[in-house]
């Protein structure tokens, strides 16, 4: 089966212009014209990758990527003319993996797209083999990791703290988890950047300082646990148990 791109976008010629490169990389597609339509054809077509304008009717891109992303680790590509820094900066922050601005460069579209897709599948790959193998964790039957009141449960990536579900989305599960990992010790920014978000990512380190100040603020009273180097970056300062 062909890998399927959502194109998210209210001019219909730039729509057709993707449409055309996909199509001719042997791509499948489908598209939409307004934000609020995007989650209905997300849902309908379960895409493998989205291209996502910002500035449309209904909802923004911004306000559409948030909503994937509490669904959804799929790769999303902001392709809009908001240029400024503190915009992309945004873009990352909710969960982008590339922000393109117009006018652009079809083939360098399509080759992003090629290349997260490929790097969404090898990850995938990877994944089925660690579940098959049964090696997601060491520390608790490889499944479940429990500490000081915190609980992980890694099959239905869900989170409790005290008994009571904690929110998380897909990326602070995963900061989570790498800081209850490599509890005790100190995690630089390009480390964290690098283990959660990947080594190829081309964000900016100012996005693991969002997600920390996230995950401290569902942690409410457990926020302390997450400790602030000046200088070197973060620790994750707690016991864990069986």
């Amino acid at each position: 089966m062909k890998p399927k791109v959502l194109i998210v976008e209210d001019e219909r010629r730039i729509r057709e212009l993707i449409a055309d490169y996909l199509d001719e990389d042997g791509l499948d597609w489908c598209e939409c014209a307004r934000g609020d339509m995007a989650l209905e054809r997300f849902r309908e077509h379960n895409p493998q990758l989205v291209i996502l304008d910002i500035l449309m009717p209904g909802l923004d891109g911004y306000d559409v990527c948030e909503a994937i992303r509490a669904i959804s680790n799929v790769p999303i590509i902001f392709l809009t003319a908001k240029s400024e820094e503190d915009d992309k900066l945004l873009g990352y922050d909710l969960g982008a993996d590339d922000y393109i601005t117009k006018p652009f460069s079809p083939k360098v579209l399509t080759a992003k797209i090629k290349a997260l897709l490929k790097r969404a599948e090898t990850v995938k790959r990877a994944m089925s083999i660690e579940t098959a193998n049964k090696m997601v964790l060491t520390e608790a039957a490889n499944e479940w990791v429990k500490a000081e009141g915190l609980t992980l449960d890694l099959a239905a990536r869900e989170a409790e703290l005290d008994g009571a579900p904690l929110a998380l989305s897909a990326k602070e599960f995963d900061l989570l988890l790498h800081f209850v990992r490599n509890r005790n010790r100190v995690l630089s920014r390009e480390m964290l950047l690098d283990a959660v978000w990947g080594y190829d990512y081309e964000g900016y380190v100012r996005t693991v300082d969002t997600h920390v100040k996230r995950l401290r603020q569902k942690l409410g009273a457990r926020a302390d646990w997450i400790v602030t180097l000046r200088g070197a970056g973060y620790r994750m300062k707690m016991k864990v148990t069986s």
